[in-house]
């Protein structure tokens, strides 16, 4: 059982980190960072239950808050970008003025 949750958080993780590094709308981005963290929090809820190990599965719902905040920040400035009639794209935030 263990090394099927290895397997299919290495999976999820790849294929999160294949949405961030290949795709270049924001809104498909932000999801892959999103797959990223919760591919990461799958071992170690594994691990905190195989052990009955209550701190690590504090840890994993900090984690799962903060990557909550994240995704309401990250989809909050994309509103605000296509609010403003900026096409959500990378191509076109790569030149930031300041």
């Amino acid at each position: 059982m263990n090394h099927s949750l290895w397997l299919i958080s290495s999976f999820l993780f790849v294929s999160g980190l294949c949405a961030v590094v290949l795709r270049k709308q924001l809104l498909v981005m932000l999801f892959g960072l999103e797959i990223m963290i919760s591919a990461a929090l799958i071992p170690l809820v594994g691990q905190a239950s195989f052990f009955q190990d209550s701190n690590g599965l504090a840890a994993a719902l900090i984690i799962l808050c903060v990557a909550a905040a994240e995704a309401v920040v990250g989809l909050s400035l994309i509103l605000h970008l296509k609010k403003n009639k900026t096409l959500p794209d990378t191509d076109a935030l790569a030149n930031l003025k300041g």
